[in-house]
């Protein structure tokens, strides 16, 4: 765990405080494509990186070839299928946690800090930038080593003694469940410390800024040698973690054509795909319930429940599989259940996967219904109407982006889980997971890395959907720029990057085909736009002047001129905004 939590913070820090200080060659590129080796199962890339960098692999071939050396005892190289390799490689796919939560802090921090540092002399990355974020990196750290804990793939395949193998190895290897329920016991012991970090964590990022000015730090732009390292940076956590191993299963999917078994993957492809979408239905419908309930009408036990219920995630699946096969044992001894083998397999399975999975639905819930005014339901009530017909025709269309968001990434997350589905599924009920795992472990990556490369294309679908537009950070949908002539705003007038912002008062436009400037309050009113949502309407700005709101007004000031290149803004809402009488 020390290891691949070093690795994975200098990875995740730095590539965070480079995509957000500096302007350089495809930064833009980097700040989603460093998501992507979150996207690929730390076990595939060990499965590829020991044919990488094995005695055979192209690596040590060229070093050989290249300095005439003849056999292994002529040169020293590390081993991959070791301590080390393991490391690297977890790191390698784990640091997206600490990049994203550290870069979110970057951003919130008040650039004003940055300012007053600057005054007095200070480096702004070690006495302001590291500091304000250290709950937000505590709480990505706390991830990676719960990730890390939990691995089986990964230690399986290099043949490494961790407690979540011993799980495996003695409850299969040596029949007994007693045992691995007292090793579980002791995995149980290390969670708890890591979920007590992780929580601590969150509960102390917070911190306050008076003024009412915007606080985006302006990103520096990078020169000559400073440009390069910066680039040099942030490609070489996503040259190790993404690029490599696609490029060593695509390899092998050329060169092992004739001997993949196409039926079958296509076959245990639409498996998985049947329980990634039933376990992500499950689990959010499950949160949506949860979350907006407890909101609305919650006290000190229901919060205590949510908080156990999101608890799962934090334990590896070895643990959750021997829990739930001990618990659905006992309950079946009170009530027995009348099911066949296969459909009860089912059963325990998805019950597992809502057990690991529902701490992701309820956070993507959380986030979007903290949001919300609670004074909404309550009007809403006064007018008459039931609790459940508000949560479907008012919270959900608000909370819409949430669901979707937690939905997308419980999908993945059950695309990708090797020891649940490995420990609960039936007898002959493959996924792509255990398929990859079953050819892998023989050595024949040739046959499944098919599988493989489908498990990284099917997980890199999240960041391409939630990146392919601007997703707005209050869930009212996505902003795109539709482009004419002679008409919306002027991109003569425009920079490169505009800011999307929210209301905070006093906001002032003079809007298109108007002589006079009239503040947001004023024009609200004047065309009905309903109380609740007039916060979460994104504001797009140059520099501190605003040129749109949303896609109701523009400014006329910044109007384009007959054939000027101009552009409009287009809002996909997911809710009303202007009461209709």
């Amino acid at each position: 765990m020390l290891g691949v939590g070093c690795l994975s913070l200098i990875f995740g820090i730095s590539t965070a405080w480079v995509v957000t200080r500096f302007n350089f060659p495809f930064k833009f590129f980097f700040e989603w494509a460093l998501l992507l080796p979150a996207a690929v199962p730390a076990y595939i890339i060990a499965y590829t990186y020991t044919d990488f960098f094995e005695y055979a692999g192209p690596v040590q071939g060229m070093l050989r070839d290249f300095f005439g050396w003849e056999n292994a005892q002529d040169y020293w190289f590390p081993n991959i299928r070791s301590m080390g390799g393991a490391i690297f490689v977890m790191a390698s796919v784990l640091y997206p946690y600490i990049y994203l939560m550290t870069r979110s802090s970057f951003i919130s921090t008040p650039v004003s800090f940055y300012h007053a540092s600057s005054i007095h002399g200070k480096n702004v990355f070690f006495n302001v930038a590291i500091p304000l974020a250290r709950p937000g990196i505590v709480a990505g750290l706390a991830l990676v080593l719960m990730e890390t804990i939990s691995d089986f793939g990964t230690v399986d395949y290099f043949a490494l003694e961790t407690l979540a193998l011993g799980v495996f190895n003695v409850w299969l290897g040596m029949n007994s469940l007693s045992g691995a329920a007292q090793i579980s016991c002791v995995l149980f012991v290390f969670v708890i410390i890591l979920l007590s970090l992780e929580l601590m964590a969150r509960n102390r990022q917070r911190y306050y800024e008076k003024s009412s000015g915007q606080n985006m730090m302006q990103p520096i732009k990078a020169k000559g040698i400073s440009a390069i390292l910066c680039f040099l940076i942030c490609l070489a956590p996503f040259l190790f973690g993404f690029i490599i191993p696609v490029g060593v299963l695509l390899n092998f999917v050329l060169r092992g054509f004739a001997v993949i078994n196409f039926q079958e993957i296509f076959s245990t492809s639409l498996t998985s795909i049947f329980l990634a979408i039933s376990a992500s239905i499950l689990v959010m419908t499950i949160s949506i319930l949860m979350i907006v309930i407890s909101y609305y009408k919650s006290n000190a036990f229901s919060r205590f429940l949510i908080f156990i219920s999101s608890c799962g995630y934090a334990f590896p699946g070895t643990i959750l599989a021997v829990g739930v096969v001990v618990f659905v044992g006992w309950l079946n001894d009170l009530i027995y259940f009348r099911l066949n083998y296969f459909t009860g397999s089912l059963i325990v399975l998805f019950f597992a996967y809502i057990i690991r999975f529902l701490a992701v639905g309820n956070g993507a819930m959380r986030s979007g219904i903290e949001k919300i005014d609670r004074s909404i339901v309550n009007v809403s009530r006064t007018m008459g109407h039931k609790f459940f017909t508000i949560i479907k025709k008012i919270i959900v269309p608000l909370i819409y982006t949430n669901i979707l968001v937690g939905g997308i990434l419980v999908f993945v997350d059950v695309l990708k889980e090797l020891p649940i589905t490995l420990l609960l599924r039936p007898f002959n009920f493959e996924t792509l997971a255990t398929y990859v795992y079953q050819y892998a472990k023989e050595e024949m990556l040739e046959q499944c890395a098919l599988a493989a490369l489908l498990i990284i294309l099917i997980g890199t679908i999240p960041v391409i959907i939630l990146n392919k537009t601007i997703n707005l950070g209050e869930n009212l949908g996505s902003i795109q720029a539709r482009f004419l002539t002679g008409d919306g705003i002027s991109l003569n007038k425009c920079p490169k990057s505009l800011a999307i912002k929210y209301r905070k008062g006093g906001e002032e436009i003079k809007p298109s085909g108007h002589k006079i400037t009239k503040s947001l309050k004023n024009l609200f009113q004047e065309n009905n736009v309903l109380p609740w949502v007039r916060d979460k309407i994104p504001l797009i700005y140059v520099d501190q002047e605003l040129i749109s709101v949303g896609d109701l007004w523009f400014n006329q000031d910044y109007k384009a001129n007959n054939n000027e290149d101009g552009f409009l803004v287009t809002w996909d809402k997911k809710m009303d905004v202007i009461h209709n009488s």
